[in-house]
């Protein structure tokens, strides 16, 4: 199968792209430098230097594959509407990256009622995340036009990118903020909880979803969940720190910015991903974030985190 795939530069669209590599597909990615060609290259992937503006270029790009993937960006409409003209009428897959917080409660750390959300009974979306849903739902209702489109709506991912340098979002932040002050903070009491999954089995998410999704399908992809406080208390021991503190919502907004403070380490966002297993067989090997963290998190692959790419998208990498 010819894909095409934005964002694989980075650590969704990258990981994603690399996988389906592997599996004998042939991948076109999408990046906005040219120096990220010979890494793309290196995974087997062949790059496509341009941006989510360039309307025309999408549409041919969506013409000439077999399917599209979009990993750039959850809150790009104007891409999204031009990969669904460049897809209409074709029957070919279109798979765009969405992510949890669309249902975080900015609990301000806290567990408050951590409400568990199901496939079949989303809420009504906050204003703060109305955009995002209107374009899943964009996604959906392209089903209508001939397209075998799905939104898959990540958690929180952990684990190694397969593009050297990439990073996933929640996580490394924590660590660097770590790594700069010598103490492990998370927002609020830390009480909050997150589903998650590992990156490896997103990206075989991926891979069963263009074979196999029904049209105008939405999953949540998730294989456990864990509070802040459990994941930063883990940090903690893994990088020998004292014990975690809390950090005021308003103080952790001035290092990490509202959307990131109030949604990605500071929200309740717990959703069940059935759909995936029943009617995709998926069977994600990954189940503890916390079991990650204390093997695998420092490993080689991992002992830095550096900052995220300029540009990069909060939205589809993985909240």
């Amino acid at each position: 199968m010819k894909i095409f795939i934005t964002g694989a530069s980075g650590f969704i669209g990258g990981s994603i792209a690399a996988h389906l590599v592997r599996a004998g597909h042939q991948v076109r990615g999408l990046i906005r430098k040219s120096e990220h060609s010979a890494e793309l290259q290196r995974l087997g992937i062949e790059p496509v230097i341009g941006t989510l503006d360039d309307r025309m270029l999408l549409i041919a790009e969506a013409k000439a594959a077999d399917a599209v993937i979009n990993a750039a960006s959850s809150d790009h409409e104007g891409a999204v509407t031009a990969l669904i003209e460049g897809l209409a009428g074709s029957g070919k897959p279109f798979l765009h990256t969405s992510g949890s917080s669309i249902v975080g409660d900015a609990s301000g750390g806290e567990a408050g009622q951590a409400r568990v959300y199901h496939e079949d009974a989303l809420p009504e979306p906050t204003a703060d995340k109305a955009a995002r849903v209107a374009i899943d739902r964009q996604v959906l209702e392209s089903a209508q036009r001939n397209i075998r489109s799905a939104v898959l709506c990540n958690t929180l991912i952990y684990g190694h990118g397969a593009v050297a340098g990439s990073a996933s979002v929640q996580l490394p932040r924590l660590v660097r903020q770590a790594q700069k002050s010598g103490v492990v903070r998370h927002v609020g009491s830390g009480g909050n909880i997150w589903s998650n999954v590992h990156i490896d089995d997103v990206a075989e998410l991926y891979r069963l979803a263009l074979e196999k999704t029904p049209a105008g399908t939405f999953y949540f992809v998730e294989s456990g969940e864990a509070s802040f406080r459990e994941m930063s208390a883990a940090i903690a021991r893994v990088m020998k720190l004292g014990e975690p503190q809390a950090w005021p919502l308003e103080e952790a907004q001035k290092e990490w910015g509202y959307e990131m403070a109030s949604y990605g380490l500071g929200s309740n966002s717990r959703v069940r991903g059935e759909r995936a297993r029943k009617l995709l067989g998926w069977e994600p090997k990954r189940t503890s974030v916390i079991e990650w963290i204390e093997h695998d998190m420092m490993s080689p692959k991992g002992t830095s985190f550096g900052a995220p790419p300029k540009g990069a998208s909060f939205g589809a990498q993985e909240a």
